[in-house]
């Protein structure tokens, strides 16, 4: 029996993000440390596997509550099955004729849950991954990030921009700019792999008590901007243009601007949204010990830039204080 494994991995945000949905710029990196992995193989159904987080049997009503706490009440089920779909409709749509055969499918994921590290994101992108290999096709890579964003706008209703599948289909280091005019044209952004050795030494914090309590507070940013607002676009043209400034930075090698950089992305987000004190407690921790900080993605992480094996160990040691773990991206 031929068996496909597939994965894909967290990604954290170095700079540009929120601007990635406003026709912006943004610099991420891959997460090695943390993946959703996929099993597919022929079977006489098409069935789909339930993972622990899709979970219908308890003990006590209380690990029905702490369940639906951790996971929500669908899990990753409702993704999977999403994604299927839109993987067969867009097959069609390109006259892509599918086999027939049937297949069983199962995912698993260790990425943190609502910490803006791209969990749901990775689950789609893995099921695409083994949807190709078990149908021997392919999509344009440069396409793929949209598909896979399509599945959680269109098929689910979560908002979200594309930076995450960006960089969870080309992976490693990537710059991106989401330039309106080329993507009106071309149906997406340019997509620029950038070689890992170029980043400085970087960390990740997140809180570990977030999946609990989900940090996020309602911002109207989207219709601000729809509306004209002109505080609102002129922030997102700033970290749009810090990630253009990140990215010659990173050739450059002038790390120390590249922190810098870091510092302002977060700085000028704070300014238009309003933000979990949590999660603006941990920036403010990281800045008080020399590293810079910023949003890995939309809260509850954080990435920056740290100097030298003490400070790494002084974060370490605050950060697990405040209920949050410190790790270094394994990015290629």
């Amino acid at each position: 029996m031929r068996i496909i494994r597939t994965a894909a991995h967290a990604r954290a945000g170095i700079l540009g993000n929120p601007s990635d949905g406003y026709f912006g710029r943004t610099i991420a990196v891959i997460l090695r440390n943390f993946t959703a992995r996929v099993v597919l193989y022929e079977w006489p159904e098409l069935e789909i596997i339930l993972s622990h987080e899709d979970r219908c049997l308890f003990d006590r009503l209380d690990d029905l509550v702490q369940d639906v706490r951790l996971h929500g009440y669908y899990g990753g089920l409702r993704l999977v099955k999403a994604a299927i779909k839109r993987f067969a409709e867009y097959a069609a749509e390109q006259g892509i004729r599918l086999h027939g055969k049937n297949f069983a499918l199962r995912y698993e994921t260790d990425i943190p849950r609502q910490v803006g590290l791209a969990g749901s994101s990775a689950i789609i992108t893995a099921v695409f991954r083994a949807l190709m290999q078990f149908y021997d096709v392919s999509f344009p890579k440069e396409v793929l990030p949209g598909l896979i964003l399509s599945v959680e706008t269109k098929e689910i209703g979560i908002s979200a921009g594309l930076q995450d599948r960006v960089a969870q289909v080309y992976e490693g280091l990537t710059y991106m700019d989401f330039d309106r005019t080329f993507m009106e044209e071309h149906g997406h952004g340019m997509y620029e792999p950038l070689d890992p050795a170029l980043l400085p030494p970087l960390y990740v914090a997140y809180r570990t008590d977030l999946s609990e309590v989900s940090g996020v507070f309602h911002n109207n940013i989207r219709a601000r901007w729809e509306a004209g607002d002109t505080v609102v676009i002129n922030a997102m043209r700033r970290v749009a243009g810090l990630a253009l400034e990140g990215r010659e930075c990173l050739v450059s090698g002038n790390h120390r601007r590249l922190g810098e950089l870091i510092d302002e992305n977060f700085d000028v987000r704070a300014s238009i949204y309003r933000l979990d004190p949590r999660n603006v407690e941990m920036v403010n921790l990281a800045r008080s010990m020399g590293a810079s900080a910023h949003y890995a993605g939309s809260g509850g992480s954080i990435l920056g830039i740290y100097h030298g094996a003490e400070m790494l160990n002084r974060l370490r040691e605050e950060f697990a204080r405040q209920g949050c773990r410190v790790v270094i991206p394994l990015v290629s």
